[in-house]
Order: structure tokens, then sequence, then C-alpha cells
């Protein structure tokens, strides 16, 4: 579906200094710096999979994804979705594909949001009988009824956000590329969304690139995870082996009464509140049954609980690990 080979590509930015001086002589003369936003990446994505596709600010992550939906054109390297080059073949390759982008609209924003709609049938070339079949189930699924009557610049963050998943979707695209999707929505909306992702991945064999630094919702969609950092591609496995990797990483949350638990040695306290305490806990160290032990002994408990590592933990030791 997707293979990505020694993918390249450097910007030019244009720098100065501060002040009204500087700016002029900016004018007349521009200095440049060059940045290498991707350098040699390289991938494979099948049909149907779900991946998330993480990384800090500034890693590579809003390139690649505009290098597969044809936006920009890498310096060198190979790039094949669906069997086109997706900066050679932009009208064939945009009928297959979905976007949204958090940041960036394809809704028009003085008019009610069923007119967009209508305007993207008509680009797509879309039949009636199918059209109004898509639209009723997306309407029905991310609640949009009340909401197709009005201009996109009246609409909250998270109803624009809703909207702009069902525009993507309008035509029934083979890959959906998703950038922050679940931005500015409230728990529920989140929750309905990402149930509405992986409908669409189980019915009609959707893939599904993710790219988000909320991290429930790779926990909720991806199966599969691609960190990239400094323009390269660092790790490329699924979500349980990620959670395998990091498997001795364990969190103790404990409520108390009178003075606080005492942590022994491979125990770190990481919070503190009236009563409520968590230990991270590094099982190299010290089991669970015995860190359990030592906190009983020192403090009166309550309540207690143990959880794996998280997957905002998992990354953060990741980014550790590479220097990212």
């Amino acid at each position: 579906m997707i293979r990505v080979s020694g993918l390249n590509k450097t910007f030019r930015v244009s720098r100065r200094k501060a002040g009204f001086g500087n700016a002029l002589r900016a004018f007349i003369r521009r200095e440049y710096n060059s940045v290498q936003a991707l350098r040699d990446v390289s991938f494979n994505i099948h049909a149907g999979e779900m991946v998330g596709y993480i990384g800090p600010n500034g890693a590579g992550k809003s390139t690649t994804i505009k290098i597969l939906c044809g936006i920009l054109t890498p310096d060198s390297g190979e790039c094949e979705v669906n069997g086109l080059t997706p900066w050679r073949d932009r009208r064939r390759h945009v009928r297959d594909i979905g976007v949204v982008f958090g940041q960036r609209s394809q809704l028009w924003w003085d008019v009610p949001v069923i007119d967009s709609f209508e305007l993207l049938k008509d680009i797509y070339r879309l039949d009636t009988a199918s059209y109004k079949r898509t639209l009723d189930e997306l309407t029905g699924l991310l609640g949009l009824s009340e909401l197709l009557e009005t201009p996109t610049r009246s609409l909250s963050l998270g109803q624009r956000m809703r909207c702009e998943i069902a525009a993507s979707l309008i035509h029934r695209p083979k890959i959906l590329f998703l950038d922050e999707p679940t931005i500015g929505l409230d728990a529920v909306s989140k929750i309905a969304v990402r149930e509405f992702i992986k409908k669409q991945n189980r019915e009609f064999g959707t893939t599904v690139i993710l790219t988000t630094h909320d991290m429930q919702d790779i926990e909720a969609l991806a199966q599969r995870i691609l960190l990239i950092g400094r323009g390269r591609i660092l790790l490329d496995g699924s979500l349980r082996e990620l959670k395998k990797r990091f498997s001795g990483l364990k969190t103790i949350t404990v409520e108390y009464e009178g003075s606080r638990p005492v942590p022994c040695q491979g125990m770190k306290l990481i919070k503190d509140s009236e009563g409520q305490a968590s230990f991270s806990i590094d099982t190299d160290f010290v089991s669970i049954s015995q860190a359990i032990s030592h906190i009983s002994g020192t403090a009166e408990i309550r309540d207690l609980s143990v959880e794996g590592a998280k997957a905002e933990d998992m990354v953060v030791e990741l980014y550790k690990e590479y220097r990212i």
C-alpha cells in the first residue's frame, strides 16, 4: 500500500537578528540556513494497517505526511502510495486519500458545512445515492445533524474537527492521514471519534496513519509505532512489543493516612497530593511485592493500585534513549 525508500528533504530557512537595521539588511540581502527535515527515511505500510507516526516537534512528521499526500516533492528517494507516486500523479492519488490536518481546514469558512460537503461531492464526482448514504452515516456517527447548516466560522474547535473528519471521509478513501485528529475535543467526543476511526478501519479496510502528541490516541488506535527524530526513523515496531520492552516499569499509587510512605531503593516518588502518592518502580531492582511490603510498613495504607507503563511514559523513555 505505502512504500517509502531513502527519502531526503532539505529546506532553506531565512534567518535574521532582531531590530530595524537588521530587517533592512535582510531585505537587501537575506541569509539562509539549510535544515534537513528528512534523512534517508524508509518504511512500508500494508493495506488496512493503523500506524502511529510519533516524534517531538520538528522531527519530520509533517514533512513526511505532506510528501505522502503529494503536497511536497522530496530532494531524493522513492515513494509509492497505492501504486502511484504522490507528487507525479496528484490528481489520481488524491481520489484515494483523506487528510485531516489539525491546524488546517478544508471547509469553506463563511458558508454552512453542508455547502462544503456538497462542493466536495462535485470535486470527487460522487453519485448522489452513495454521497447521501455516506453523509447520513457520517452525520449519525459523528453527531453532525445540528451543525450542517452552521457556517464553519461559528463552530467550536471540537465541532469543526468532527466536520473535518467527515469531510475527509465523504469519498470513502482507501488511506486516511490524521494529524492531531482529536485536538480540542472533549473526553466524550474523543472516544466517539476513536471508535468511528476503528469502525472505518474494520469495515472498509481503511489504512490509517496517525500523527499525534496525545498518546491515548496512539493506545486506542495504533497497532504499530514509527518513531522519528531529527529526520530519521529511530524505531519501527508494534505497540505490544514496545509494552513488553518497558514491562519492567510499573507505577504504584497509594492512598494513605498520616505521614507519606517512604520509598525504598528502586522506587521514585513521582506525584504527591493530599493523602495520595504515586511511585515509579524499577522491577530490575525491587519486586512489586517487596515494594508494597516496604511502603506498607512505613505508612497506614487505605488503598493501593499497580499499573504498567503508559504510552506517555514509554515515549518519554524512548526520547531519552535516542536523545531527541
